[in-house]
């Protein structure tokens, strides 16, 4: 432990600007198959507590995603780092897709004057107990009975038993160990004078970078198609002669439709078009112009 500190007290400005970089690679198995993709990034970033001033420090974020033993598994880190290397807040979250019971697990910590906090949830996923007969209102109707529980690192797990109508509408909501229980009066999903009208919810703009659960959807997502893009382009490395041939010919002719001029060197790539030459006539008609196109220079006798 004292080398390890010792070690990181001599790690200066100029050794952690070269430690801010992005990286994606490719989870790949036994036999070249893609299982995934895992990503790094570290970058400064301003951190701010509750209480305490804004504070220049690093951002460092971690994932990844793809196959594990056959089932989908995903792991993001998010941790804030002071210059000093001294960890301020870390949250890492874990998610596996077991069918149709996915299981998450999350683990935040954060640090306060008097030590660090580490808050540990695990959230299985909901479980059907099939359909029963529930009375809602003075009607006995079909539900659809799906369990719900939520388990954390300390104290007994938190369960509950949500019963649903055929419409969606929920009929009754059970928390084990809860005296109070939630259930519906009246059932406008079951009147017989037709659709009930529907409510009218005023337009409210989405701020999509405000909101972390989307902010995180679109960061996974973002990592997700640079990495399929980047493993795509690594498995054709003929695009790159293929695009320089097309740039070469397209800076020595200088077309003044570029557009056009895309369309004509492409075409014989087509599976619809018979092969035959880029370029078979500098006067014959392309089929791409339009009829707005001039026609071409009459042949002499």
């Amino acid at each position: 432990m004292e080398a390890a500190a010792k070690f990181l007290n001599h790690i200066g400005p100029e050794e952690l600007e070269s430690c801010l970089f992005e990286e994606t690679l490719a989870l790949v198995a036994a036999g070249g198959r893609l299982q995934g993709h895992l990503w790094v990034t570290a970058r400064h970033a301003p951190y701010e507590q509750e209480g305490q001033q804004v504070r220049s420090c690093l951002l460092l974020q971690a994932g990844s995603k793809g196959l594990l033993d056959g089932v989908p598994y995903s792991c993001r880190l998010t941790g804030y780092v002071s210059m000093q290397l001294e960890t301020l807040e870390q949250e890492q979250h874990e998610r596996s897709e077991f069918g149709a019971h996915p299981t998450e697990r999350k683990i935040h910590m954060v640090q306060h004057p008097h030590g660090m906090t580490v808050t540990v949830t695990t959230r299985e996923g909901e479980r059907s107990l099939g359909v029963q007969q529930q009375p809602v209102g003075s009607t006995q109707v079909e539900v659809l009975v799906v369990e719900r529980a939520l388990h954390a690192a300390q104290g007994i797990p938190m369960v509950w038993y949500h019963s649903l109508l055929p419409s969606g509408h929920l009929a009754r909501r059970v928390q084990v160990g809860c005296p109070v229980v939630a259930v519906l009066q009246d059932a406008p999903a079951l009147s017989s004078t037709g659709a009930e009208p529907q409510p009218l919810f005023p337009k409210q703009l989405l701020d999509w970078e405000e909101d972390a659960q989307l902010c995180s959807w679109f960061l996974d997502r973002k990592e997700e198609l640079r990495a399929s893009h980047s493993t795509y382009v690594q498995q054709h490395p003929e695009l790159f002669a293929l695009l320089a041939d097309f740039l070469q010919a397209l800076l020595l002719r200088q077309p003044p439709n570029p557009i056009l001029f895309a369309a004509e060197f492409f075409a014989p790539f087509a599976r619809r078009q018979p092969p035959g030459p880029s370029f078979a006539s500098s006067v014959s008609l392309s089929p791409f112009c339009s009829t707005s196109c001039p026609n071409p220079p009459p042949q002499g006798d």
